[in-house]
């Protein structure tokens, strides 16, 4: 009887958290990591999987996706953006609410080999609605907390946005309500921060991040909108790096509308990175701004981040924000056997963000195959006519 049901030959592995960067082999028995090591016996498996020189990582985990296929008008099929792009597990963060949830269970998660952990919109109807919250009515606390203790752990976190017309009808209660149903429900809050108008105040970040704990997410931090983590004159909003301080994750969320280039390397500058790097995936943003979650990683190399440190901000570090860092993120024996296998196609490439800035890079990351579970998933055509690589310089 053969020692390993797969082994995955000839990549160069990437594990951050197990600081292996080198020529190993994975092997997997009953959809858990069994080995990683030089040289496994092609003998010892049932198959291999030969992957010639490209990188292998554990599976990458995007933290901010939309994926209500059929429900929410921009939902995206899972699998498209998850397994058959490089990805297996996915955070719906909140598409559905306490009154619409009952979709998730029972049509998306099953129905899809990709791994979607959802989390609750604090808004009753999710975004199912457009604006999402348009009352104090659009707010059912108690059902929240309810549908969140009754998901059974499937439901991973509450979601709220700091956007209008939610801040002018509520003001800071909108925050504090979601925080409190989170809080009850023991489970993160995370908040969607820029795209304040004008006639509420840019400055409401600055009440924000206090109330947010360790274990909460701060998504969209690279946005250029007003209510974003930089004041007036660019300069960090001090509570910003107090909420990085006491253990706030910071995720990048790039969407249709909210993430920047100059801001980025602004907040750089003043010495906080984030932890995350995801998409927002929906299906006009994957159309024409976001693409993929192999191309985020992209963006980010062109930023200037080595390939060991954007693995660690999709892979760990998110599974660390989801409470999942003991099943997934890394290739420790006994773990979840999630794979990504990458290429790095050479080239002069060009990467925007949402206000058209571009950023040239001589690599770019595509996907090759996913593997979840143990089972082996090829990466589809891309979302681009010509596949998965950004536009040429």
């Amino acid at each position: 009887m053969a020692t390993y049901d797969l082994i995955i030959k000839g990549g160069t592995v990437i594990d951050p958290t197990e600081g292996l960067h080198g020529a190993y082999d994975v092997g997997i028995t009953g959809g858990k990591i069994a080995a990683v090591a030089a040289d496994l016996p092609v003998d010892d498996a049932d198959r291999v999987v030969e992957v010639n020189g490209r990188y292998v990582t554990p599976g990458l985990i995007d933290l901010h996706t939309h994926v209500y296929e059929g429900v929410n008008g921009n939902g995206v099929n899972a699998d498209i953006g998850g397994v058959r792009a490089g990805v297996t597990t996915m955070v719906d963060a909140g598409s559905s609410g306490c009154d619409t949830y009952g979709g998730f269970p029972a049509h998306i998660i099953p129905n899809n080999d990709t791994e979607i952990i959802p989390f609750l919109h604090i808004c009753r109807t999710g975004l199912a609605t457009t604006p999402d919250i348009f009352a104090p009515s659009s707010i059912d606390l108690e059902r929240t907390i309810q549908v969140v203790e009754e998901s059974n752990g499937v439901i991973r976190g509450i979601k709220a946005r700091m956007v209008s017309p939610a801040l002018e009808i509520m003001g800071m209660e909108m925050p504090r309500q979601a925080k409190r149903a989170a809080k009850e429900a023991g489970v993160p809050l995370m908040v969607h921060i820029g795209d304040t108008e004008k006639r509420y105040p840019a400055e409401v970040i600055r009440e924000l991040l206090p109330i947010m704990e360790p274990g909460d997410i701060v998504t969209h931090f690279f946005t250029a909108n007003p209510g974003g983590v930089l004041d007036t004159d660019g300069n960090l909003v001090p509570e910003a790096r107090e909420a990085h301080e006491r253990g706030v994750w910071l995720d990048t969320a790039h969407g249709r509308a909210n993430f920047s280039f100059d801001i980025g390397e602004r907040v750089l500058d003043q010495g906080v990175e984030p932890h995350c790097i995801s998409t927002d995936l929906t299906v006009p943003g994957r159309i024409r701004t976001v693409h993929s979650m192999t191309e985020m990683m992209t963006r980010f190399l062109a930023m200037g981040f080595t390939l060991d440190r954007v693995v660690e901000m999709c892979t760990i570090n998110p599974a660390r924000a989801i409470g999942e860092a003991d099943r997934l993120g890394s290739f420790a024996v006994g773990k979840q056997a999630d794979v990504s296998v990458l290429d790095i196609e050479d080239g002069d490439w060009v990467v925007y963000d949402v206000l058209g800035n571009g950023r040239k890079s001589e690599r770019a990351v595509v996907p090759v195959l996913s593997i979840k579970r143990g089972e082996v998933f090829e990466a589809g055509w891309g979302p681009r006519p010509w596949g998965w690589t950004p536009d040429s310089a």
